[in-house]
């Protein structure tokens, strides 16, 4: 793995987990890296907690003005389709985020959710202590420094990649009967609906997926940097992998501060998933 990661000329980090058996790689996994928008996930999953604990409804509208659009360049279907604003359901909020990391949608989150400090508050609650949530979109774009402040070690990544398989594997297992004395499935629509989101990231294709067989299943989110003097800050998947006995490899790949070209930073991100893969999946 170290081999492979010296081809990004920069610094790589990686935690892989295989959830059912414990079986693990790592290289430099207690160290910080930028997450850009791999942030997303913790942000959304905080937001999915509290539409658990019916804080919050996942068809609950919230507004979205101007005001909190992320700047031209900065990734935002939902600025770019609704230049006005307008109102959005929080699942659709998520959605975008998820599927199409939209730096707007994902700001509006962490405004409903409480705000940063909920986030972190949630990752807390949850045993997460290696992943920091300090800035919206907006700040992060407005400074290249800013990205460095929201950062997550890959073990936490994984860590955070384990809790949300488990949930919702557990909220599935989960029934609520009704008035009509009929058993109704509950919260797994809304973590299932979740990681399908993940598995629909539109983002990423050349990453953890890029050397796995055709149709893997692969519930993932992204995060990408600019590049700034020649070297790019963040190039980063994190994702579920299903292995084809089954079992599931929680996975974290960060690739930070190297001077190779988008394709080489790419490709070390799949040949690790690959290398998993092929230590594991037999």
């Amino acid at each position: 793995m170290a081999k492979i990661a010296a081809e990004a000329k920069g610094k790589v980090g990686v935690a892989a987990l295989v959830l059912e058996t414990g079986e693990a790689a790592l290289l430099n996994a207690e160290d910080r890296f930028p997450m850009q928008s791999v942030y997303k996930l913790p942000i959304s999953m905080a937001v999915m907690d509290q539409v658990r604990r019916e804080k919050l409804e996942l068809d609950e509208k919230v507004g979205v003005t101007k005001e909190d659009m992320v700047r031209a360049g900065m990734r935002s279907p939902l600025r770019d389709e609704n230049p006005n604003g307008g109102e959005f359901t929080i699942r659709e909020l998520i959605r975008l985020s998820m599927v199409e990391s939209d730096g707007t949608a994902s700001d509006v989150l962490m405004r409903v959710a409480g705000g940063a400090s909920e986030i972190q508050s949630y990752l807390t609650q949850i045993g997460i202590r290696g992943v920091r949530v300090a800035n919206t979109e907006k700040e992060i774009g407005d400074n290249w420094q800013t990205q460095y402040e929201n950062w997550a070690t890959p073990v936490s990544s994984v860590q955070l990649l384990r809790w949300l398989q488990t949930t919702t594997v557990e909220t599935g297992k989960l029934s609520d009967t009704g008035e009509d004395g009929e058993e109704r499935m509950r919260t797994p629509n809304a973590y299932e609906m979740f990681v399908g989101f993940m598995r629909d990231s539109g983002p990423g294709a050349n990453r953890l997926k890029g050397e796995l067989p055709r149709g893997t299943y692969v519930a993932h989110k992204t995060g990408t940097s600019g590049t700034q003097s020649g070297f790019t800050a963040a190039t980063n998947d994190v994702g579920i992998i299903r292995l084809p006995s089954g079992s599931h490899v929680a996975i974290a790949v960060f690739v930070s501060d190297s001077p190779a070209d988008e394709k080489t930073r790419e490709a070390v991100i799949a040949k690790i998933a690959k290398a998993c893969w092929d230590r594991w999946g037999k």
